[in-house]
Protein backbone atom coordinates (compact mmCIF):
# COMPACT_ATOMS: atom_id res chain seq x y z
CA UNK A 1 0.00 0.00 0.00
CA UNK A 2 1.21 3.53 -0.70
CA UNK A 3 -0.11 6.91 0.30
CA UNK A 4 0.42 10.07 -1.72
CA UNK A 5 -1.00 12.99 0.29
CA UNK A 6 0.52 16.33 1.23
CA UNK A 7 -0.59 19.40 3.13
CA UNK A 8 1.07 22.77 2.70
CA UNK A 9 0.31 26.33 3.71
CA UNK A 10 2.01 29.43 2.44
CA UNK A 11 1.67 32.46 0.21
CA UNK A 12 1.17 32.59 -3.55
CA UNK A 13 4.40 33.62 -5.26
CA UNK A 14 2.66 34.92 -8.38
CA UNK A 15 -0.81 35.56 -9.75
CA UNK A 16 -2.48 32.31 -10.83
CA UNK A 17 -2.55 31.38 -14.51
CA UNK A 18 -5.67 29.85 -16.06
CA UNK A 19 -5.61 27.85 -19.28
CA UNK A 20 -7.71 25.19 -20.95
CA UNK A 21 -6.72 21.79 -22.28
CA UNK A 22 -7.78 20.71 -25.77
CA UNK A 23 -10.75 18.86 -24.27
CA UNK A 24 -11.92 22.06 -22.52
CA UNK A 25 -10.79 21.12 -19.00
CA UNK A 26 -9.74 24.21 -17.05
CA UNK A 27 -6.23 24.17 -15.51
CA UNK A 28 -5.14 26.63 -12.83
CA UNK A 29 -1.40 26.94 -12.09
CA UNK A 30 0.20 28.88 -9.27
CA UNK A 31 3.20 28.77 -6.97
CA UNK A 32 3.26 28.69 -3.17
CA UNK A 33 6.19 29.68 -0.97
CA UNK A 34 6.52 27.54 2.17
CA UNK A 35 9.15 28.36 4.77
CA UNK A 36 11.38 25.78 6.38
CA UNK A 37 12.77 26.98 9.71
CA UNK A 38 16.38 25.99 10.50
CA UNK A 39 19.07 27.08 12.90
CA UNK A 40 21.97 28.88 11.23
CA UNK A 41 25.13 27.03 12.32
CA UNK A 42 27.29 30.19 12.15
CA UNK A 43 25.04 32.57 14.10
CA UNK A 44 22.89 30.19 16.12
CA UNK A 45 19.79 32.17 15.01
CA UNK A 46 16.68 30.53 13.61
CA UNK A 47 16.13 31.47 9.95
CA UNK A 48 13.41 30.85 7.39
CA UNK A 49 14.46 29.09 4.18
CA UNK A 50 11.79 29.29 1.47
CA UNK A 51 10.65 26.35 -0.64
CA UNK A 52 8.81 27.22 -3.85
CA UNK A 53 6.15 24.69 -4.76
CA UNK A 54 4.26 24.53 -8.06
CA UNK A 55 0.55 23.76 -7.66
CA UNK A 56 -2.04 22.73 -10.26
CA UNK A 57 -5.81 22.49 -9.96
CA UNK A 58 -8.19 21.09 -12.59
CA UNK A 59 -11.84 21.51 -13.58
CA UNK A 60 -14.61 24.06 -13.21
CA UNK A 61 -13.75 24.53 -9.55
CA UNK A 62 -10.29 25.76 -10.60
CA UNK A 63 -11.87 28.51 -12.67
CA UNK A 64 -14.06 29.60 -9.75
CA UNK A 65 -11.17 29.54 -7.27
CA UNK A 66 -8.97 31.63 -9.58
CA UNK A 67 -11.14 34.70 -8.97
CA UNK A 68 -10.15 34.73 -5.29
CA UNK A 69 -6.40 34.16 -5.64
CA UNK A 70 -3.64 36.69 -6.23
CA UNK A 71 0.05 37.03 -5.52
CA UNK A 72 0.58 37.10 -1.74
CA UNK A 73 -2.67 35.31 -0.84
CA UNK A 74 -2.15 32.91 2.07
CA UNK A 75 -3.60 29.46 1.38
CA UNK A 76 -3.75 25.99 2.87
CA UNK A 77 -3.67 23.17 0.33
CA UNK A 78 -4.29 19.45 0.45
CA UNK A 79 -3.37 17.33 -2.53
CA UNK A 80 -1.04 14.75 -3.98
CA UNK A 81 2.46 14.95 -5.40
CA UNK A 82 3.01 14.37 -9.12
CA UNK A 83 6.38 14.01 -10.82
CA UNK A 84 6.67 14.82 -14.52
CA UNK A 85 9.59 14.85 -16.92
CA UNK A 86 10.00 16.02 -20.50
CA UNK A 87 12.61 17.07 -23.01
CA UNK A 88 13.00 20.69 -24.12
CA UNK A 89 15.71 22.04 -26.41
CA UNK A 90 17.57 18.74 -26.15
CA UNK A 91 17.68 18.87 -22.35
CA UNK A 92 15.84 16.60 -19.98
CA UNK A 93 13.67 18.54 -17.52
CA UNK A 94 11.52 17.49 -14.59
CA UNK A 95 9.40 18.90 -11.81
CA UNK A 96 7.52 17.85 -8.72
CA UNK A 97 4.18 19.59 -8.18
CA UNK A 98 1.12 19.37 -5.97
CA UNK A 99 -2.16 18.44 -7.64
CA UNK A 100 -4.66 20.37 -5.52
CA UNK A 101 -7.72 18.54 -4.19
CA UNK A 102 -8.71 21.06 -1.50
CA UNK A 103 -7.78 24.71 -1.02
CA UNK A 104 -8.64 27.10 1.79
CA UNK A 105 -8.04 30.83 1.78
CA UNK A 106 -6.28 31.95 4.93
CA UNK A 107 -5.94 35.65 4.00
CA UNK A 108 -8.65 38.11 4.83
CA UNK A 109 -11.21 38.35 2.08
CA UNK A 110 -10.97 41.93 0.88
CA UNK A 111 -11.13 41.52 -2.87
CA UNK A 112 -14.88 41.10 -3.27
CA UNK A 113 -18.07 42.16 -1.51
CA UNK A 114 -19.16 39.97 1.41
CA UNK A 115 -22.29 38.72 -0.36
CA UNK A 116 -20.17 37.16 -3.13
CA UNK A 117 -18.55 34.87 -0.57
CA UNK A 118 -21.85 33.78 0.90
CA UNK A 119 -23.36 32.59 -2.38
CA UNK A 120 -20.68 32.05 -5.01
CA UNK A 121 -17.57 30.97 -3.14
CA UNK A 122 -16.69 27.46 -4.39
CA UNK A 123 -14.78 26.39 -1.26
Amino acid sequence: MSINRCNISGNLTRDPEMRALRNGTQVLSFGVAVNDRRKNPQTGDWEDYPNFIDCTMFGSRAEAVSRYLAKGTKVAIEGKLRYSSWEKDGQRRSKLEVIVDEIELMSQRQQAPADVYDEDCPF
